[in-house]
Order: C-alpha cells, then sequence, then structure tokens
C-alpha cells in the first residue's frame, strides 16, 4: 500500500528532478500494474474529486439548449454549445477534434445523447470523453462543480495508470493528497485492490520520474 509519507517523498523527489522553465508544469501520477489480465479487456475511466485544484482547472462543455443551457451558462462553465452544431462538426473532423481537445468533461442534456454519438461519438469515444448525461431539472450547477474538482483516470488494455494530480504552483503536501486521492479511487477498481499495485511514480513536466521502488530500496537501508 502506497502510504502518504511515500507519496510526499515521491513529490519532493520529483520537484528536486524538474528544471525550472518560463511555463508553470503540470505534475503527473503514474501508476503501474502487476497480476492483472489485460487481455480480457481491462480497462478504467473514472472521474475523481481531488481535494485542491491546480491553478488551471478543467474544462468543462455542455451540450444543451433552452432552460438547461441558461443554467449552465449561469453556472460559469467554460463552453455551452447548441445541440444544432452537432450535424456541422460531425462532417468536419478538424473542427470535431479541436472541440475534443480544448475541453476535459462534456455533460449533455439526456434528450442529445444519441445525436451526440452519432455526431461526436467517433472523436469523444476514443478519449474517454462521452458526456456525462444531465436529465431534465438536473441541478448544472452543483454538476458542473463538481467536474471542476476533478481529473480523469483513464487506461486502456495496459498496466499503467496516469493523472495529472496539480502543478508547480500547489505545494508538496497538495499533491501528495491530490495523488493519494487517485490512488484510492484506482484501487478500488482493481480486481486485488492495493495487491494490484507494483509501483507509482510522480513527474513534473520537465523533469525525471521519482519511482517509488527507488524509496523502498532507500527504506530497506535504513
Amino acid at each position: 500500500m502506497v502510504n502518504q509519507n511515500q507519496l510526499l517523498e515521491l513529490v519532493k523527489r520529483a520537484r528536486e528532478g524538474a528544471t525550472s522553465r518560463n511555463f508553470t508544469q503540470s505534475a503527473e501520477l503514474t501508476v503501474v500494474l502487476k497480476d492483472i489480465d489485460i487481455k480480457k479487456g481491462f480497462s478504467l475511466n473514472e472521474v475523481v474529486a481531488i481535494p485542491h485544484n491546480p491553478s488551471k482547472k478543467p474544462s468543462v462543455c455542455v451540450i444543451a439548449t433552452g432552460d438547461m443551457g441558461s443554467r449552465a451558462r449561469n453556472a460559469g462553465v467554460d463552453a455551452v454549445m447548441d445541440p444544432s452544431e452537432l450535424d456541422r462538426l460531425g462532417t468536419n473532423r478538424r473542427e470535431a477534434r479541436k472541440l475534443v481537445r480544448a475541453h476535459d468533461f462534456f455533460l449533455a442534456d439526456t434528450a442529445q445523447m444519441a445525436t451526440i454519438g452519432r455526431s461526436l461519438g467517433q472523436f469523444l469515444g476514443p478519449k474517454g470523453k462521452m458526456p456525462t448525461p444531465l436529465p431534465y431539472g438536473a441541478p448544472v450547477d452543483s454538476i458542473a462543480g463538481r467536474f471542476k474538482k476533478s481529473v480523469r483516470v483513464r487506461s486502456k488494455n495496459q498496466l499503467n495508470v496516469s493523472a495529472k494530480i496539480g502543478d508547480e504552483k500547489m505545494d508538496d503536501k497538495q499533491l501528495a493528497e491530490n495523488a493519494s486521492a487517485i490512488i484510492a479511487a484506482i484501487e478500488k477498481k482493481l480486481p486485488q485492490g492495493d495487491k494490484n499495485i507494483r509501483n507509482a511514480m510522480v513527474k513534473f513536466t520537465m523533469g525525471k520520474a521519482s519511482k517509488l521502488s527507488a524509496l523502498n530500496a532507500k527504506e530497506k537501508k535504513e
């Protein structure tokens, strides 16, 4: 089991190994798995709430019209797309890919889900970004707010899972607590929980990865 002290040390070492740049570097957690048969179609696509927000919050796009679209705008989401745009985007691959890249999460009026699947499913699906359905009367503001405090954890047919835990402007404790929340969520989806975790590492954009295995070796020597 990866404990809080180990995660703090991982973050600290990763920060020490990062080269300073004139942009804010992201911090990424990678969890390496073991004893899982990926041939059986193992996959993860979870939205995990984290305790500390990075400097740049996730981008949320809502696909809706009428009252739901108005409430989404009042909620301050990053973009509200009218469903009338779906057919056009479905035939414009460049614009569709640009839209998918621009937003981390998509929410949509339940009534539009079938149309979205036909027009944008080929672009959203492979990225694990198919919209979360919003039923009539759903509290758009609170749902969007929850996604603004979350991160996507995704893996498909591979034995590692990566997710951003924040950026260099955050302190080590905040990054470690975000990493802990993500690992806890991953463990719940694994067949044998923490027994399926082989290793964990943290890396800043322009730095070297700090690995848990190296920490364990150090602890044994001490």
